[in-house]
């Protein structure tokens, strides 16, 4: 959950039979909601301390069997391999027009998509709207990609509307989860819940919870607690019969109380990442509804758009990684879109995460970013956020959310000297992405390109720049081998849901060369590597290496 290491991330990958157990002592039949502050307090202390005691990684290992069919979330589309990709990470080292052209083309078709549910994203506006000119308020909600999504739309409502708070954006974890990913959070959906109770959400306020599988549980509590006291919007992107088969999203969908919009867009370029196309469409919905405006130029922009000209910046970052040296992302406008992409390199690709100040044994993440204009930290939060961070101060997880803890990540104007002093000799080389004038401008050493965007709507602005960005970020990580065809051989599995992902992978890679390996023993042996490897190595292809060799 934080970057207490392996060790930490396990037993922080809650389980169900610990919840429960820790339930009945203090709940019988009753449901969090039904606590007084006190006894919820003394609730979610005791569900931590419960699963904090679980230290074996065979026992952990085996209370995650004994509740996977939860989270064996490999049928549906978000999971599954996109049937155009599956010599993506061929491409990305040998034919790199190719790639760009075949991950456009994906983009194009999810934005086709949004297009096509016009109905639905005129329905949600109709919601937003009637409920800002009632002077009230608009929550969206997430967790990960799109949760930062969520956080993206209020910093554009800010800028749109200075000094306005008709909308907030909030994420599972608070808003430290922007740039420090705590996948374990989303696990519980009675943690999205308690961030609903404590956000000042009323019941005449719309909730919009989105989720990009539509099975994220943390992403569901808080829909069905707002549910309980208005009539909240739901925001997915699987076909409803796919999710049928999990209980908490049929649940959800069964629900007469709870709006829908289902945004179903098909497999990910890279399977299961759903920082790419599911989190592109949920954003674009969602913001077109909020702005009320018609996506179609956005779509027109990008499928004329030669995107050849990430090519040297793809090519330049990928070097500069092999030689063993680092990158400073630095702008003064795109902070939080930047965010939005090189936050989720750290669990997508088991890269070190952003370095904390406070860690006296910090380890310098690849990139870094800088907002050229901000002072100091508290300065260059408020130039990301567009207002002050909002921190969950829990007992049971502090420091991990809390404010003392986002204070350590400084991405002033001294984030290159904070930086530069931690690598020593070691070269850090700035890529500078900002709006000069009418155009989106990069540099990266003697690379430059422009792409002129004062056509585009601030929100479209923003997505194209998000999409850019994830192609970058995905071709570059496939040129340093951290992912195999298109599966994320990589992926840092410390939720539930990621643990299945990386099972079936070893699985998949194992059956490639006809060892058959029981879904059982996979897990007991990946539970072991977690518990081995440092935050920066594949669980999937060390966990392959142990059952070949065994």
């Amino acid at each position: 959950m934080s970057s207490r290491g392996p060790q930490a991330v396990a037993r922080l990958s809650r389980t169900r039979d610990a919840r429960h157990d820790s339930q009945h002592l203090l709940l019988g039949q009753r449901g969090v909601g039904d606590l007084g502050p006190t006894f919820r307090a003394r609730y979610f202390s005791l569900v931590a301390q419960t699963e904090r005691d679980i230290d074996d990684p065979r026992e952990r290992a085996a209370r995650f069997l004994r509740q996977a069919r939860d989270y064996q979330l490999g049928d549906l589309p978000t999971e599954s391999r996109h049937p155009l990709t599956g010599d993506l990470a061929d491409l990305s080292r040998h034919d790199l027009p190719r790639a760009l052209q075949l991950l456009k083309q994906i983009d194009c078709s999810c934005l086709e998509t949004v297009l096509r549910k016009s109905a639905g994203v005129a329905a949600l506006a109709s919601r937003m709207h009637g409920c800002l000119d009632r002077g009230r308020r608009v929550f969206i909600y997430g967790c990960g990609a799109s949760g930062r999504l969520s956080l993206s739309l209020e910093y554009l409502w800010r800028l749109a509307h200075r000094g306005s708070d008709a909308v907030r954006g909030f994420m599972s974890g608070g808003d430290l989860a922007l740039v420090h990913s705590i996948e374990s959070f989303e696990d519980h959906p009675e943690y999205g819940a308690r961030q609903v109770a404590e956000s000042g959400f009323q019941p005449d306020d719309l909730f919009v919870g989105c989720t990009e599988g539509g099975e994220t549980p943390s992403v569901i509590g808080a829909t069905e607690a707002a549910a309980a006291v208005s009539r909240p919007f739901f925001l997915y992107c699987n076909p409803d019969d796919a999710l049928s088969k999990v209980t908490r999203s049929w649940r959800v969908l069964e629900n007469p109380s709870i709006d829908k919009l289902n945004l179903y867009v098909g497999p990910m370029t890279l399977a299961g990442s759903t920082r790419l196309q599911a989190s592109t469409a949920l954003m674009l919905a969602a913001g077109a509804a909020l702005f009320r405006v018609d996506p179609t130029p956005l779509l027109e922009f990008l499928d004329r758009l030669d995107t050849g000209f990430l090519i040297p910046f793809i090519e330049e970052e990928a070097a500069i990684y092999a030689r063993g040296e680092y990158v400073l992302y630095e702008t003064s406008h795109y902070g939080i879109t930047i965010l939005t992409d090189t936050t989720e390199r750290a669990p997508t690709f088991s890269l070190p995460g952003f370095e904390n100040l406070q860690d006296p044994q910090r380890r310098p993440s690849p990139s870094y970013l800088c907002m050229s204009e901000a002072a100091d930290g508290a300065s260059a939060w408020r130039d990301i956020l567009l207002r002050e961070p909002i921190t969950l101060e829990w007992e049971e997880l502090v420091p991990v959310p809390g404010r003392q803890r986002l204070s350590g990540f400084d991405f002033s104007r001294n984030a290159r000297a904070h930086r530069q002093a931690l690598l020593g000799g070691i070269r850090q080389h700035v890529f500078l992405i900002e709006r000069r004038g009418p155009r989106l401008e990069m540099q990266l050493g003697t690379h430059r390109a422009g792409v002129e965007v004062s056509s585009l709507h601030p929100l479209f602005e923003h997505l194209l720049l998000k999409m850019l960005l994830n192609m970058h970020s995905t071709l570059l990580m496939g040129r340093l081998g951290r992912y195999e065809s298109n599966l994320m051989t990589w992926v840092r599995p410390s939720n539930m849901k990621l643990v299945d992902r990386a099972i079936r992978y070893v699985a998949y890679l194992l059956a490639r060369d006809g060892i058959r390996v029981s879904y059982e023993e996979i897990a007991y042996r990946c539970f072991e590597k977690i518990e081995e490897l440092a935050p920066d190595q594949s669980i999937v292809l060390e966990t392959v290496a142990a059952l070949r060799g065994s």
